[in-house]
């Protein structure tokens, strides 16, 4: 297939276009840059100028197309209602060319749509969620994707785990070793007892293409390597990768500790993929967060988390 990538270059869409390329595809970058379109350029890959926000360059690249994987997303936490609703706008544009051709169309979600204070067992692709606040906006995108299906779009979704991890990483283990970094110790909220999914780069990427050649429309699949992850544990594994204490910190301490991150810390979110596994095919193959951690990358004081306070 010729596949209309958006986020191209990011974390994730770095990995997922060799993923494409060895498997036969040919990619269209979406690029709103020259720096961006040389970095497309040097992966072997046609750059598509355009942004997030250019309904035209959407609709131009999604029709040249044989189907779409969306990975872009404004992570501006400030204006986060506007970020969702861009969002929901390509969504909408690259659903209406694809209406009735039964072209792919690969949506990204999280699994911590699905989390609670406390769940009571492993949440499953079926289930929708209730989330609130900041997650809801978020999860109207998902809504949206599997909603067309009805349209002859095969739609579907994957809910990312909230790290996504391997070397090169600078989002949430990143950031919350940097945070240890710069506190002397490595926190973890209340007991611990929250728990996250987590899946590696490589496997996530391996996921993208799977429901691109085969995923079932209005299928919502989960991108969740491990099941689920104790902060506590996240917390022991970077105070002794960093050589620092490990502590308890209350739920009003952590705000003025992590921040927004706090809240995510907060989130219990353990999450099934079994379906996802048996319907794709999908085996994840690299370390689990923990091996990851201890393979020592993260503590390179040249990583960077981009939320860090």
């Amino acid at each position: 297939m010729r596949v209309f990538v958006t986020g191209a270059t990011g974390w994730v869409g770095s990995a997922v276009i060799p993923e494409l390329l060895a498997h036969g595809h040919t990619v269209l970058g979406l690029s709103r840059n020259e720096e961006n379109a040389k970095k497309l350029a040097a992966a072997g890959v046609e750059a598509h100028p355009g942004s997030i926000d250019d309904v035209e360059s959407l609709r131009l690249g999604a029709a040249s197309c044989d189907g779409t994987i969306h990975l872009a997303f404004n992570h501006d936490f400030a204006n986060f209602q506007a970020s969702c609703a861009t969002d929901r706008l390509l969504i909408q544009t690259i659903g209406d060319v694809y209406a009735g051709t039964n072209k792919p169309l690969v949506v990204s979600s999280g699994t911590l749509g699905l989390s609670s204070t406390a769940a009571t067992a492993a949440a499953t692709e079926d289930e929708v969620g209730a989330p609130e606040g900041m997650l809801a906006l978020r999860q109207g995108s998902e809504v949206l994707a599997i909603s067309l299906a009805e349209r002859g779009v095969r739609s579907t979704v994957i809910r990312l785990s909230p790290t996504v991890h391997g070397p090169g990483d600078k989002g949430f283990i990143a950031s919350i070793v940097g945070i240890a970094r710069k506190n002397g110790f490595s926190a973890y909220i209340g007991e611990g007892a929250s728990r996250w999914p987590a899946v590696y780069r490589t496997d996530a990427a391996r996921l993208y293409r799977l429901a691109l050649e085969k995923g079932k429309a209005g299928t919502r699949y989960h991108a969740t390597g491990d099941q689920e992850v104790s902060t506590k544990a996240i917390a022991e594994a970077i105070g002794k990768g960093l050589g620092v204490p490990v502590v308890s910190k209350s739920p009003e301490e952590a705000g003025a500790l992590f921040g927004f991150l706090g809240f995510a810390l907060a989130r219990d979110n353990p999450t099934s993929s079994e379906k996802t596994r048996k319907e794709l095919g999908w085996v994840p193959e690299g370390p689990g967060l923990i091996a990851d951690i201890a393979e020592g990358h993260y503590f390179d004081e040249s990583v960077k988390g981009k939320y860090v306070l």
